[in-house]
């Protein structure tokens, strides 16, 4: 095990195994490092959130590859100021927008493949490109090249310790097959997530309601690297309460369900909570640009529970869920059903039915279909829930990943106290609230993950050659 224990030096260690350490191990073995992969989960869970992943929101001039049209830089910064509100680093949020014109092609180049988009309530055609088989096909991809070019894998090693000393990284020491072992790398990439998996530390940021929460993504995310640095002094930057999380199937495992326990109903429902209360405009704007506020506001909720109520017109209108819906021939049997007060349920279903206005629904664009004197408004797809039979979903908060993070500079290197580390960089979820101070948008993870692993792994070779 080269770096490890012996006088063999080791060019570049990258911690993780998902779309950012894979594209920083790629980068950094073609310039001619040698590079050795640590992931904490065995092989068959290899790919950390990526395995969940399905496209990445790519700025295009003109038509690209399954990419129609054109998404330039301006308009897709305009969309990560609005979901953002602002709270961005407009200079790293450009690099990655600009940067991520490139990796169309460098990812075709390195094993992965593209299908046309999907439709419906996502309106993602022009602006990101979806894989073909999705994200754990992606793994597998580039896991094939990476291996193809000489780049090592251990699976089951655990990083628990990075000696930080004078501003360098000495030794980085992960527990394997239960053994502690030390590696002494020129250069390291950590790119190992953030900590959602680990609860202690997810009602430490957001009090009990988090224990209510699920996890979609990997239940080896438990920011034991970033914790570790962090107590070292290591520079942070993001919120630890603020996090990519969305409404999913409240039925869904409490990790790794992953992206099929999503529900995209939510444009053409009301959404209520335990006591059958509306609490916010389902129809604010087009999915791709709002799913991603739904998780909090249900985090917000009493208990951390929704319901999404819809009738029969509604229901071939967004993806089908890994879970059938409840189904009822009348609200007030649904309400039964979903464990809901049936007089609460019937009296906002009929309070929302009598403020809809005639007009034309369009359900793949912003339709101006609203309510009227309605608190909250339904500011598009306002359609009367009346024709039976009636369908319901429980949502619970599931989060994707956190947004406190390790604070990066354009080259991805890592910093202590404002000074660089000198052989440190970070890349993907563990940087990404350099970028996402609240919100998200769709596919812009799988981007920076892609942008900051090119410019870690380059970097990283570079400093170790």
């Amino acid at each position: 095990m080269p770096g490890s224990g012996s006088n063999k030096a080791l060019d570049v260690l990258v911690i993780g195994s998902g779309n950012a350490a894979l594209t920083a191990a790629i980068s950094a073995r073609e310039i001619g490092a040698e590079v050795l992969v640590l992931e904490a989960a065995p092989e068959v869970y290899r790919g950390g959130n990526t395995r969940h992943t399905r496209n990445f929101r790519c700025m295009h001039a003109g038509p690209t590859g399954v990419l129609p049209g054109e998404y330039g830089e301006n308009e897709y910064f305009g969309d990560l100021q609005r979901v953002t509100k602002g709270n961005t680093d407009e200079a790293l949020a450009r690099l990655t927008i600009r940067s991520s014109e490139e990796c169309y092609g460098w990812m075709q180049d390195h094993g992965i493949r593209f299908q046309p988009p999907l439709s419906g309530t996502l309106s993602l055609s022009r602006t990101n490109a979806f894989f073909l088989g999705g994200g754990r096909a992606l793994v597998n991809a580039y896991c094939r090249t990476a291996a193809n070019l000489g780049v090592q894998f251990v699976y089951g090693a655990l990083v628990r310790h990075l000696e930080l000393k004078d501003r360098r990284i000495l030794r980085v020491d992960a527990e394997i097959e239960g053994e502690t072992k030390s590696f002494f790398p020129r250069s390291v990439v950590a790119a190992s997530g953030g900590f959602q998996a680990n609860i202690d530390w997810m009602v430490d940021a957001w009090g009990p309601a988090a224990r209510n929460f699920l996890v979609r993504g990997s239940p080896y995310n438990r920011g034991i690297v970033l914790r570790n640095l962090i107590d070292q002094g290591v520079d942070t930057v993001g919120d630890p309460a603020q996090c990519h999380a969305v409404a999913i199937d409240g039925r869904a495992p409490k990790f790794d369900g992953g992206i099929v326990t999503r529900l995209d109903c939510i444009p053409f429902s009301i959404v209520v909570n335990k006591h059958g209360v509306r609490f916010h405009d389902e129809g604010e704007d087009l999915w791709p640009k709002r799913y991603a506020i739904w998780g909090r506001l249900v985090a917000a909720q009493p208990d951390q529970i929704g319901f999404a109520i819809f009738d029969s017109r509604s229901i071939e209108l967004f993806m089908p869920s890994a879970y059938p819906p409840v189904e009822a021939k009348s609200v007030e049997v649904l309400a039964m059903r979903l464990g809901l007060s049936k007089e609460a349920l019937v009296a906002t279903v009929e309070e929302f039915n009598n403020t809809c206005r005639p007009g034309t629904f369009r359900p793949t664009e912003l339709d101006g279909l609203a309510t009227e004197k309605l608190n909250p408004p339904k500011s598009n797809w306002a359609r009367p829930i009346s024709n039976p039979p009636f369908f319901g979903y429980e949502l619970r908060p599931g989060v994707t990943f956190t947004y406190l993070g390790l604070c990066v500079s354009a080259s991805a290197q890592v910093r202590a106290k404002g000074s660089p580390i000198e052989n440190l960089w970070a890349a993907g979820e563990i940087m990404a609230g350099s970028i996402l101070g609240e919100g998200y948008l769709a596919g812009f993870g799988m981007t920076i993950g892609t942008v900051f692993g090119r410019i870690a792994g380059c970097e990283a070779a570079a400093h170790a050659l």
